[in-house]
């Protein structure tokens, strides 16, 4: 049990870390992610990145799930967004990672659910996808 929940910690922390000094590291990771069935590193971190703007309710690198919680912007503050971030899959693949946008109005004083284009988590997934190729070309070579 204490293994299990150590090798758990350890590859949580080489996930988060983004950390690839070495060919030891990179072999480590793709055990840990390979046993573990863990959320690709690079999918990972682009989602972080290409959300940055909204607040993080919940993060689990193991299981591949952000959480965001609800933003409003300067320009639109009688609207505000929320995303959640389910990454599929251990390699980088085009279908590895799903997002699902949230959207209310301020009506009255009170906010209301309200239609998200289609489109806008499919343009956040080709963002993340972007971003994750790019973070994965800048740490091979």
């Amino acid at each position: 049990m204490i293994k299990a929940s150590f090798t758990a910690a350890l590859a949580g922390m080489l996930l988060i870390s983004g950390c690839q000094s070495n060919a030891g590291e990179r072999t480590e990771r793709r055990v840990a992610q390979e046993t573990l069935g863990s959320a690709n590193p690079f999918l990972w971190r682009a989602s972080l990145d290409t959300l940055a703007s909204l607040p993080v309710t919940t993060a689990d690198p193991l299981g591949g799930l952000i959480v965001y919680d609800w933003k409003s912007f300067p320009d639109s503050p009688g609207e505000r967004i929320k995303a959640t971030v389910f990454i599929l899959d251990s390699r980088l693949r085009a279908d590895g990672v799903k997002v699902s946008i949230y959207r209310q109005v301020n009506t009255d004083g009170q906010w209301v659910d309200a239609a998200v284009d289609p489109e806008t988590a499919m343009q956040v997934e080709n963002k993340i996808l972007e971003r994750a190729r790019l973070l994965k070309s800048s740490q091979i070579g």
